[in-house]
């Protein structure tokens, strides 16, 4: 029976944790803007990627960048 009471007071806690973490939420202005999130990804701001890579060093390309010197082993 004292198991019941602990789990009860406990879930009383995290209750109360989680509506303080709520009203801070909504006080900071978390929940203001609820449109502009949805639309975002609609937004062309970054250009392609391909524009951004560099070009890969073929010389550094990978870990066997040694193997032509040292011979093939099979």
């Amino acid at each position: 029976m004292s198991a019941i009471f602990f789990l009860i007071g406990f879930s009383l806690v995290v209750a109360v944790g989680f509506l303080i973490a709520f009203f801070w939420a909504v006080g900071s202005g978390q929940y203001e803007d609820a449109y502009t999130p949805s639309v975002r990804m609609l937004w062309d701001d970054q250009p392609p990627r391909s524009a951004q890579a560099p070009e890969a060093n073929p010389s550094s390309s990978g870990p066997n960048t040694n193997a032509s010197s040292q011979g093939d082993p099979h």
